[in-house]
This record gives structure tokens, sequence and C-alpha cells, in this order.
């Protein structure tokens, strides 16, 4: 490790990008437990400072994947399947993307979702913990996932469950408590080898520079949000740019909620919800209940929900697709497909 350190621990000016092929060496240090924890926090921090390369995110994106227990789902799954790959530190905000995902899969729209239990910087709210607030099971096996996968359009993972060496170095990444390069690295792992992903950005730059990440992956579609705290959950109280990612060309557009009457401008950003507040929201808004002070997260998942009928092609626009949301609310969808998934997970294994 300290022949590469040299290299990337100079400082600010004097540090330098690794070779996709030192970087593969390096991750695979790290990740089979070789290098010491002072090792990897050096070279972390190192990185957190130099800013990494599309080269090096790309090596440990391969070697994290080559760590980490995938699923295996039929092949017809993999070219419609989106996996959506949220911040794994958690957030603040509602997470709109729950109850967004099961009124797509009640469309038949195959989808994904994992996380573990919240990391730093950011120590938010996680995805997985608002999912055991809702009642689903996050750790079952492999087998299992894959068949509500196929039976109900909807797969929910424990990421730390299926790729142990994240979990290796949680403790690590905990200790030094900044923002590290497996904060992106572990979006792109791709447990289901879906062939779309759609992820937060909040910085034009930062697009740019996954530009040349998605090329080296195996994707098809990529869909990048300005999203609520780097997630790719658009808000309703702004604007909000959209990038639709292909190997061939990539396109974007600016989403405005008022052009579609679902504009909030009460959005206070320093409320923090817990797993179980947003659990309960969540409940209401898909059982049919329209509350006054549920507004905001009832807009957020109309919006939300139709940009993704209309980025999926199963809306010919935005309109359209928050109208199939509308109903499918009012009529109470949502929450029998999350009663239908929760029975589903239960069932004697």
């Amino acid at each position: 490790m300290q022949q590469w350190l040299k290299e990337v621990a100079r400082g600010k000016k004097g540090a330098k990008d690794l070779n996709y092929e030192d970087t593969l060496a390096v991750a695979e240090k790290i990740l089979s437990g070789e290098a010491t924890d002072a090792q990897i926090a050096a070279y972390l921090v190192a990185e957190r400072i130099k800013t990494e390369s599309p080269d090096e995110l790309c090596a440990f994106i391969e070697t994290l994947k080559n760590h980490t227990n995938r699923l295996n789902i039929s092949d017809e799954i993999q070219d419609n399947l989106i996996d959506f790959a949220g911040p794994y530190n958690g957030r603040n905000s509602f997470a709109a993307t729950i109850p967004v995902t099961l009124l797509l899969a009640d469309q038949g729209i195959p989808v994904f979702l994992s996380a573990s239990d919240t990391l730093p910087p950011k120590y938010g709210t996680s995805l997985k913990s608002i999912m055991i607030s809702l009642g689903v099971d996050v750790t079952l096996s492999s087998s299992r996932i894959e068949e509500i996968i196929e039976k109900e359009a909807f797969g929910f993972v424990d990421t730390e469950y299926y790729s142990n060496v994240l979990a290796s170095v949680r403790p690590i990444r905990e200790e030094i408590g900044v923002r590290t390069l497996f904060n992106t690295v572990e979006k792109l792992i791709n447990i289901p080898q879906a062939k779309n992903v759609m992820l937060g950005a909040f910085h034009r730059t930062a697009i740019h520079k996954l530009n040349d990440v998605f090329k080296q992956l195996d994707y098809r579609h990529v869909y990048i949000v300005q999203g609520l705290e780097g997630s790719e959950d658009v808000p309703v109280h702004r604007n909000s740019f959209v990038f639709d990612w292909t190997p061939e060309n990539l396109e974007s557009f600016i989403v405005k909620p008022s052009e579609y009457g679902l504009e909030c401008k009460e959005f206070d950003k320093s409320k923090k919800l817990s797993a179980e507040e947003q659990a309960t929201i969540m409940r209401s808004i898909l059982s049919g209940e329209s509350k006054p002070e549920y507004r905001y997260y009832y807009n957020q998942i109309l919006l939300n929900a139709g940009l993704r009928y209309y980025l999926f092609h199963h809306t010919g626009s935005i309109k359209e697709g928050i109208n199939i949301a509308e109903q499918q609310l009012k009529n109470g969808n949502g929450m029998r497909k999350l009663e239908s998934i929760i029975k589903n997970k239960c069932e004697v294994r």
C-alpha cells in the first residue's frame, strides 16, 4: 500500500491519479483485508483531497462487484429493471422513492432498492430503517429476493448483507467521518445486474465526471436527477435538472413542479423525518388518504412517479404519468402492493 499512498497522498497539488490496474490492486488489498486500518484511512482521505478519477472509481466498482453476492434474475427482468441507487448515508427529507417504486411495481415496471444502516457524513434516515418500519424483511436470501422480484416486480436488500466487504470497512468510514469514494462506488455495484440505474447528483460537474464512469459500466440507461440531498427524488419547491444517459448520447431537461400544479414552496430543510414518521406518512398516502399536512409529500410522490413513468417509456408525457399515479393513490394500489410484498416475504422459505 505504501507505494500507492506515496502517489495519491502528496497533497492537493502533488497528488497523482493511479491508473486502472494499480487501483485494482489497491482495491483488492483494501477489500480482501490485507491493508491495515491506518493504510485504508490514509488512502480514503488522500483520495478525498485529490478527488477520484473515473478510472479509479471504475476499478473500485469492479473489485467491489467481485466481492458481492449479486442476484440472478431473468434476462427480461434485467433488461427492464431500474436500480434506484440512493445515498447510503441516508437523508433528512422524505424518501419519496419508496412509495414511488411501489406505484411503479403496481404498473409492472420492475424496480430495485438497496441500502445499509446510515453512514457518515450525514447520518440521515436510511431507506433500510424505513423499510423495516413498513414491515418489510430486509434479510432475505438471494433466492427469495429473486422470486419476489419475478412475482412482485419489486426488490429491496440490505447492501451489507450481500456485500460483506462493505460491512468490513464501515468502522473506518465511521471513524474518519468524511465522504469517501465508497459513497459513490456503493451506488453502482448493481446487485440485481440491472441494465438501468437512477441516481441523484446535485452538481452538474459531478454528472460530467460520472459520464466517463458510465461508459465503462454495463448500463443501457442511466437516469440522473438533481434530487433532494443527492437522492433520486426531485423536490416540488424548486426546479430540477434531469439527465438521460445512454452509451450514445446524453440528454437533459428541466422539471418544473409549477407546470403540473404541484409546486409547494413550504419546505423546511431543517426538519429531519425519522423512519417511523416516514412510514406513517407513506401508509397514509398509499392508502388513499389526503391529509393537508402531507401535501408536500403527496405532490412529491406524484411528480416523481410521473417523471419516472415518462423516463421509463411507460407514458408519453410526465403529465400522463402523474394522472396514473394520482389514480393509483386514490384507489390504494400502492398500499396493496406493499401488503402483497410483505406477505410474500413472510411466507415460509
